[in-house]
């Protein structure tokens, strides 16, 4: 399949990858960052292989299914710790992440 096949799921997984960016900087500048510690280290995770997975798909990767398998399961243990806290940036990147986790699973079937 070429990657004009795959502009949505590009567009979400940098959708994604931009908004664990943006959680993982205001994380580092709450003021208990300590309790931030999960959210940073999966936002971090999260971006790192949404932003794989996104340069995979655009030179022709042989290996979508196996690399958006894992990325579904990296984004959605972030956008579930993100969900654990009620700051504006955790909650938004919760559901990109989320978002992103239900696009990588339709890549991975």
């Amino acid at each position: 399949m070429s990657n004009e096949n795959y502009q949505t799921v590009i567009q979400t997984l940098h959708e994604c990858m931009s908004a664990c960016n943006q959680c993982f900087d205001a994380c580092l500048k709450e003021e208990n960052v300590g309790m931030m510690v999960d959210c940073i280290r999966f936002d971090r995770e999260c971006a790192d292989m949404c932003g794989y997975l996104e340069q995979a798909l655009e030179r022709g990767t042989p290996f979508v299914a196996e690399l958006a398998g894992v990325c579904a399961e990296i984004c959605e243990k972030c956008g579930n710790e993100c969900k654990k806290h009620d700051h504006d940036h955790c909650q938004k990147c919760a559901e990109a992440c989320l978002k992103c986790a239900d696009e990588c699973r339709k890549l991975a079937a």
